[in-house]
């Protein structure tokens, strides 16, 4: 075989091997990576804390394990993380809870902005009166019969499988905390074997491109969330908005959140505008969405590119077939697997 075909043989072998790695390995090995990462960050302080807290009592030394201040560290931050998801849980309820009471005024609007539209048709088409008037009905009551219909069947269909998600969930968070506690306890004798093992320079290749791809997807989420928050602030402020700084930095973090976006809010307040004849007010929520779109798109692109070494395109291609391959987490995996193929081959 030539020195071609050996080059392609080395190129899919290596994509293979990333590819099985990611898709099928790496949820596997996620929460004790995870655990490993958070382990390397409470260890320095956890064993400060243990050193500070040796007791000598009667020749015997005693004290807490460092393990177990990582632990409890641990344990203290994911409390602080849940009180705050609560608050805003709790907060989303309530405005929710304003919405049901306000949707009644919502929906009489709407109605009387469908009839005027329907009344509007049957003049340009020379309708009898309330033709249109009564075929909208007809169709939104329809619509409203399927929504019920399928709808407790979906909540049913459901409802075991989210339980059955929150009990995987919790085991999961358990096995993180005791995943924690024993990097903390065995992480130098993790890092020797690791050293004096025969695969230790492709340990060391695969640390070095997570480690780098990591960072530098936290400093371009940073850096999007900046320009997000002050381009949402600008434009509600264009739109004479009262609270438009706090709604800038909300819209930011909602930016920066998997599954969100700004598009969450400004499709169906543009739409509730559409509706209410506010047109040129709907059309600017929308080109607003799309800059803050367009924006992150571009700015991951060239900021992960120019961190990581790849260039604009080549990020932009990673992390659209990173997120075909493997949903949101691509994002990340799609650039760490074309580095980690260029490193092997």
């Amino acid at each position: 075989m030539d020195e071609k075909g050996k080059r392609i043989l080395r190129i899919m072998g290596a994509t293979a091997g990333v590819y099985l790695v990611f898709k099928y390995m790496l949820p596997l090995a996620a929460p004790f990576a995870f655990a490993a990462v958070a382990a390397a960050v409470l260890r320095p302080s956890a064993e400060k804390a243990a050193a500070k807290l040796k007791i000598r009592w009667r020749g015997y030394t005693l004290g807490v394990a460092p393990c177990v201040i990582a632990a409890l560290e641990l344990t203290l931050v994911l409390g602080i993380l849940g009180i705050a998801v609560y608050a805003g849980g709790r907060r989303l309820c309530q405005q929710i809870m304003l919405f049901m009471e306000r949707m009644p005024e919502g929906l009489a609007q709407l109605n009387r902005w469908l009839t005027g539209m329907c009344h509007l048709l049957e003049e340009r088409l020379t309708l009898k009166e309330d033709t249109m008037v009564y075929l909208a009905q007809d169709m939104i009551l329809g619509l409203g019969d399927k929504m019920k219909q399928g709808m407790m069947p979906y909540l049913m269909g459901n409802s075991v499988s989210l339980a059955q998600g929150a009990l995987r969930l919790a085991i999961i968070m358990i096995l993180f905390i005791v995943g924690v506690m024993l990097f903390v306890q065995e992480m130098d004798g993790i890092r020797s074997r690791m050293e004096n093992s025969a695969f230790r320079e492709e340990f060391a290749r695969i640390g070095r491109v997570l480690g780098l791809v990591g960072r530098a997807y936290l400093r371009a989420q940073g850096i999007i969330l900046v320009f997000t928050m002050l381009l949402c602030a600008a434009g509600l402020f264009f739109l004479k908005n009262p609270y438009y700084i706090l709604a800038g930095i909300g819209l930011g973090i909602l930016d920066a959140l998997p599954l969100f976006g700004t598009g969450t809010v400004f499709v169906p307040w543009a739409l509730i505008c559409f509706f209410r004849g506010r047109w040129q007010r709907g059309a600017f929520l929308l080109v607003l969405y799309a800059a803050c779109y367009l924006l992150r798109e571009f700015l991951e692109a060239k900021l992960l590119g120019d961190k990581v070494g790849l260039s604009p395109l080549e990020t932009l291609i990673s992390i659209y077939i990173g997120l075909q391959l493997f949903g949101i987490p691509g994002v990340i995996l799609g650039p760490a697997g074309t580095l980690m193929i260029k490193e092997f081959i």
